[in-house]
């Protein structure tokens, strides 16, 4: 199956769990391929107008895990622009992947695992997946394997 991971990534968070997963998933015989979005210029929280270098385009993908860190207790400004600029999802499994530095899902994570999945079932996909690695906890390792584990087995 031909996998893209889409996915913003302010700290490297976020793009260091989705190179564990590629990895995992390439070792299980799937063809996949890690996009960042990156922007022109400085996005702060809330900014509305973002600029992208590139718009990674989800359409040869027959499924996709889109990561993303929450910022201010919700969906990235980036993904969010990003995610609505996309066509169309239908016919595609995806997968959400979350990165928050507090130590419960409740303390954002939820939310925007909540948001990008209401715009991934407005698109048509069918989401199969939904995981929030939370950064200070000390188990994080440990979560990060079991996330990667978890998604290996979706596709």
């Amino acid at each position: 199956m031909n996998i893209g991971i889409i996915l913003y990534s302010q700290t490297g968070n976020t793009y260091s769990v989705s190179l564990k997963l590629k990895e995992k998933l390439i070792t299980t015989g799937h063809s996949v391929d890690i996009e960042r979005l990156k922007v022109v210029g400085e996005v702060r929280s809330g900014t509305k107008d973002i600029k992208f270098e590139k718009l990674p385009d989800a359409e040869p993908y027959d499924a996709l895990v889109f990561g993303s860190p929450v910022q201010a207790f919700s969906l990235s400004s980036v993904m969010a622009s990003y995610m609505t600029h996309i066509a169309s999802l239908q016919g595609k499994k995806v997968a959400l992947l979350v990165t928050q530095f507090f130590p419960f899902p409740w303390m954002g994570g939820n939310r925007t695992i909540g948001q990008m999945k209401k715009i991934c079932e407005s698109k048509g996909a069918a989401v199969c997946g939904e995981e929030i690695v939370n950064w200070s906890n000390p188990s994080r390792e440990k979560r990060i394997t079991e996330v990667v584990e978890k998604f290996s087995k979706l596709f």
